[in-house]
């Protein structure tokens, strides 16, 4: 009987193993390189972006390609995300109730302030755009739905925020997950003091901080346990949106989410925030 410490076939099974496991990661490390603002992404560029070599980038993006993960961008060396991926998140998307109920909620919303509105999900460390109805202004602030908001000064990752404890939120912002300029305690505690400020009010504003020509508003939807399930975002071109009309653009917003809250059978929770 062979001894188990050392039956090469053991050996060779565990290193095919590794082997497999290290071929998945590279696979998803490629494919997290691309990005709304950056669709289109050439050898080069990815094996800088992931630490490998291109030859290994090259034959990573081939089986990708082969699934149709991604694809090779018309006239170009480059690649972009292909229609596969599409489908693989086709399930997730339509599993997702709060996505459902929510949508007739952003149209409503997108009519009556004519800016783009959107549902976006947290993930841990950031804020997922999930569902949008695009402004029908000519001019307008849109993204492209799975694109992921990791900036301290979003108006939708500080709603997620506002409902964490100081402790999370503070290990989230010196780890450098989350993005805050000019970091330091001083900052740090200014924005925890922000964040509570925002609570109170029911929504959280971004007018300016990310983009100066970009204005933000987001409010908290709830579930059945009262705990953060979403955010509804509405998002517009700075110059349409005065400090006067902010307020307001707020109001309309919170509403959204408290309509999209009841559509949940969730609730608000009762009382003050209580900070870790």
């Amino acid at each position: 009987m062979a001894d188990r410490r050392t039956d090469p076939s053991r050996e060779d099974t565990g290193a095919a193993e590794n082997r497999g496991i290290s071929v998945l990661r590279n696979g998803i490390s490629v494919l997290l390189c691309f990005s709304a603002r950056e669709p289109l992404l050439g050898v080069t560029d990815i094996a800088a972006r992931v630490g490998l070599h291109k030859s290994t980038v090259s034959r990573v993006l081939a089986t990708l390609e082969q699934a149709g993960l991604v694809e090779r961008a018309a006239d170009s060396r480059r690649f972009r995300l292909g229609l596969g991926v599409i489908a693989m998140a086709g399930p997730l998307l339509a599993d997702l109730d709060v996505r459902r109920v929510a949508h007739p909620v952003l149209r409503e919303l997108t009519w009556r302030t004519g800016e783009t509105s959107a549902l976006m999900l947290w993930n841990g460390s950031e804020a997922v755009c999930v569902e949008q109805v695009p402004s029908p202004h000519e001019v307008k602030h849109t993204t492209a739905l799975g694109t992921r908001y990791r900036t301290a000064a979003s108006s939708s990752v500080r709603v997620f925020l506002a409902q964490l404890p100081g402790g999370t939120v503070r290990a989230l912002l010196t780890s450098g997950t989350l993005v805050l300029p000019g970091l330091d305690e001083t900052a740090v505690e200014a924005y925890l003091s922000q964040l509570d400020a925002m609570h109170g009010q029911g929504y959280a504003t971004n007018y300016g901080e990310t983009s100066l020509q970009e204005a933000g508003v987001a409010a908290p939807v709830f579930d059945h346990r009262g705990e953060v399930a979403a955010a509804v975002l509405a998002s517009a071109p700075r110059f349409r949106v005065s400090p006067d009309r902010l307020p307001l653009l707020g109001e309309a917003v919170r509403v959204a989410a408290a309509q999209v809250t009841r559509r949940l059978g969730g609730h608000s929770p009762d009382g003050p925030r209580q900070r870790g």
